[in-house]
């Protein structure tokens, strides 16, 4: 259930970190930035079982 929840949230944040909207172009590499250093925090602890 918990792998569910994380999985639909990580998508969401992958769709709202996509700068298309005319308000999110000038918000850089930040968005993604964060969210990719989220995706690796994540990795590491599914590798090490805490997930």
């Amino acid at each position: 259930m918990l792998r569910t929840v994380i999985i639909v949230i990580l998508i969401l944040m992958l769709i709202g970190a996509i700068p298309l909207w005319p308000h999110s172009l000038a918000w850089g590499y930040g968005p993604s930035s964060i969210l990719g250093t989220i995706l690796i925090i994540i990795l590491i602890l599914w590798l090490l079982g805490k997930i």
